[in-house]
């Protein structure tokens, strides 16, 4: 039988190996230099937007207005008044800094005990965290000067100043943690060095080369800064994972008595087959995010699919390329005790005979505790998450946060109504803006103050409007719906367009987006994923064990999600607490990426189990050899995937804990309980059934499970263990 087209790849990368890892090298230098020098272009606030708020920022994009960046300073005392004296003082601080355009006459709460003043800074928006420091420093030396009242402050800068050196601090740890926890695990795996390092130094490669075409692409269609973290995320996992499977089966068949060209022959055919397989269902399972209509899924899907084309394309000829020129010495720096190991785990061998012996009983205990595990995620709430929300509740922007809503409802994070008219200074233009006005004051939904700005030369007006409540529960909720559905129809309509922004206007129309998009995309990520593995496998029954396995993990993470990040069961283990709600695109990204990681487990294990069974051996035998023999690559591979996101899980945005949480539970909980029990228990219950393909699709290519020049001699055959650790 004819080389599949991973064999073919590997057999010409052994044979150019200079050529491979040269052009390899230069591929990747051409690609940072060429991402450096065009860089990469971001996401506009209305290229983000969806819905009613999209469309408001639009026309302020358009209009060339640019909301300043705005500032409060909340005095506060014990007593009513007690603040009178300290306010002049502040007041003169803020503008003896320089770098305030505005300040507003103070606003006084209603039992007189806080005091707000507001101003705007001075200069570009989006450049005020960079210079909102010394009016920081003016404002604590005020507050100083009368200690019988607190004086903190929040805003769009000050608040921006905190979160890009919290966030700097926290990604540079994420990135310097990351690689080494990688690399510490493969040496664990490899017991030697140079062995370790490989699969590392390939996958960085394709991160730093995927990064450079990123910004490339940016031109054609903005990305949002996050896409650079979920790519690093993406490349180490399937980068690490796919050379480690390759890595392992070379060592594997060379410790089992191959020569050196037979062995990288064989990992070729193999394990270099399931690479491809993999990284073909990844890639499909992530294009399944241009399906959401929204530009930050769509970036998402661009990242993650470079970095695995790129990752996969390196293990499959830069791998092969780099062993042919090693050979042997691939495991250079050995670590002796490590290398006394066995590569079976006892832990895998003590739970698959029990698993193998009562299959049925094993099934139905691991799918009622995948199942008991997803139950909360039947009460999923998704949102924007607010500030407050994400960042820790001890963090003292937040309690100022907290300190300003109390004494102010609404007046942090206010409604903006974005009103646009051929004349925006008509009569009943005018009318209809006072009308709101005035509604707003007299309904008990809302706080103050309601500001308007008029824009003439664009024909703009601004109307903003605190929502009672805390930004996001049912009193706010119902403050935005009475905004939208009562107030600006009954003042605006048939007189100006005009739409509702603001925070939480944002997160429920992309709520509202994502209801409507997530349905194709888990239908065309189910149905794509099905028809790969009908087509790599020949197989019914394996194509839909992949797809009910993967659904029960990603059900079980998105339980584990909601009890641990909405409801707060357990969150201080992760140094957190409930915020109420999982962020909005969270879902959708979750289950996209864990369909397409599972794969890497399911195909590299399932195309070992196949191996055995077309050489063959009876099933249930094959589902044990192929488990066996792939048991420490599975467990050195599901390591890595879990302490890489879990370092994501460490950092202080509460929408970066839930993917790194969400992610490093599903990984665990598909390599250990699906692959290690359900999978095998399932193949065993079905038996011979698990083959079957009707006589209707007989059509379908027959794909080659091994190395059929080598595979029927009889020392190729998996032994239970290998002299390397894992």
């Amino acid at each position: 039988m004819k080389d599949n087209v991973a064999a073919r790849l590997g057999g010409w990368s052994a044979r150019h190996r200079k050529t491979a890892i040269f052009g390899w090298l230069l591929f990747v230098v051409a690609a940072v230099l060429i991402g450096g020098m065009a860089g990469q272009k971001q996401l506009t606030n209305a290229e983000q937007g969806t819905g009613d708020s999209g469309r408001a920022v639009r026309i302020l994009e358009d209009a060339g207005i640019k909301s300043p960046a705005t500032e409060m300073v909340l005095v506060h005392s014990a007593a009513p008044d007690g603040f009178r004296a300290a306010i002049p003082d502040v007041t003169r601080a803020i503008r003896g800094s320089g770098r305030a355009a505005t300040v507003r006459e103070p606003l006084i709460s209603r039992d007189r005990r806080d005091a707000l003043v507001q101003f705007d800074m001075a200069g570009d928006p989006k450049t005020a965290a960079d210079r909102v420091a010394p009016v920081q420093a003016a404002v604590a030396q005020a507050g100083a000067r009368h200690p019988e009242v607190r004086v903190e402050e929040f805003g769009d800068a000050s608040g921006e100043r905190w979160f890009n050196k919290t966030l700097g601090e926290d990604f540079s740890r994420a990135e310097l943690t990351a690689v080494p926890l990688a690399l510490g695990i493969l040496l664990v795996a490899f017991a030697a060095l140079l062995a370790a390092v490989m699969p590392v130094a390939i996958a960085l490669t394709a991160f730093l080369a995927a990064n450079g075409l990123l910004a490339v692409v940016s031109h054609a269609m903005h990305m949002d800064g996050s896409a650079n973290s979920v790519m690093l995320l993406m490349g180490l996992a399937v980068g690490v994972d796919y050379c480690l499977f390759y890595l392992r089966r070379e060592r594997e068949e060379r410790a089992a008595g191959r020569d050196r060209e037979t062995a990288l022959r064989i990992a070729a055919a193999t394990s270099g087959r399931s690479v491809l397989v993999s990284g073909l269902t990844v890639m499909v399972a992530m294009a399944g995010m241009f399906l959401s209509g929204m530009l930050l899924f769509e970036g998402f899907a661009v990242a993650t699919i470079l970095v695995v084309l790129i990752a996969m394309i390196g293990s499959v000829t830069v791998l092969p390329a780099l062993l042919s020129l090693l050979g042997d010495k691939v495991e250079f720096g050995r670590i002796p005790f490590l290398h006394r190991r066995r590569s079976t785990p006892r832990l895998w061998n003590a739970v698959l005979r029990p698993v193998l012996a009562r299959p049925g009983i094993a099934a139905a205990l691991a799918a009622a505790f995948l199942l008991a595990l997803a139950a909360p995620a039947l009460g999923m709430h998704t949102e924007k998450l607010r500030m407050e929300q994400q960042l820790p509740k001890n963090a003292a922007l937040i309690q100022t946060y907290h300190h300003i809503n109390a004494a102010f409802p609404g007046g942090p994070d206010p409604a903006l109504i974005v009103v646009k008219a051929p004349d925006v200074q008509a009569p009943r233009v005018r009318q209809a803006i006072r009308s709101l006005q005035d509604a707003a004051r007299q309904s008990g939904e809302f706080g103050r103050p309601v500001r308007t700005q008029v824009h003439a030369a664009a024909n703009v007006a601004t109307i903003s409007v605190p929502l009672a409540g805390n930004g996001s529960d049912a009193t706010s909720r119902h403050a935005l719906a009475t905004l939208r559905q009562r107030l600006v129809p009954a003042a605006f309509g048939g007189v100006a367009e005009a739409h509702v922004t603001g925070t939480l206007a944002s997160s429920t129309d992309w709520n509202t987006q994502l209801r409507h998009s997530i349905v194709p995309v888990f239908v065309f990520v189910l149905s794509i994923t099905f028809v790969l593995m009908l087509i790599s496998f020949r197989s019914i029954p394996i194509a839909a064990t992949a797809i009910v396995l993967n659904l029960l993990s990603v059900g079980a993470a998105y339980g584990v999600m909601v009890a641990m990040f909405q409801h707060g069961w357990g969150a201080s283990l992760v140094g957190t607490h409930g915020v109420g709600a999982i962020e909005s695109w969270l879902p959708l990204f979750v289950f996209v990426v864990l369909f397409g990681l599972s794969m890497d487990y399911h195909v590299f294990v399932v195309s070992r189990i196949r191996e055995a069974h077309d050489r063959g051996t009876p099933t249930t035998q094959a589902v044990a050899q192929g488990i066996r023999a792939t048991a420490g690559a599975v467990t050195s591979a599901a390591v890595i995937m879990v302490a890489v996101f879990a370092v994501f899980g460490t950092l202080s945005m509460q929408d970066f804990k839930q993917m790194g949480v969400g992610l490093s539970i599903a990984v665990l909980l598909d390599a250990t309980i699906v692959r290690a029990v359900l999978l095998p228990a399932v193949m065993s219950l079905l038996g011979e059934a698990n083959w079957y393909l009707p006589r209707w699709l007989s059509w379908l290519p027959g794909l080659t499970h091994g190395e059929t020049s080598v595979t029927a001699e009889p020392a190729a055959t998996p032994p239970a263990y290998v002299p390397t650790s894992g």
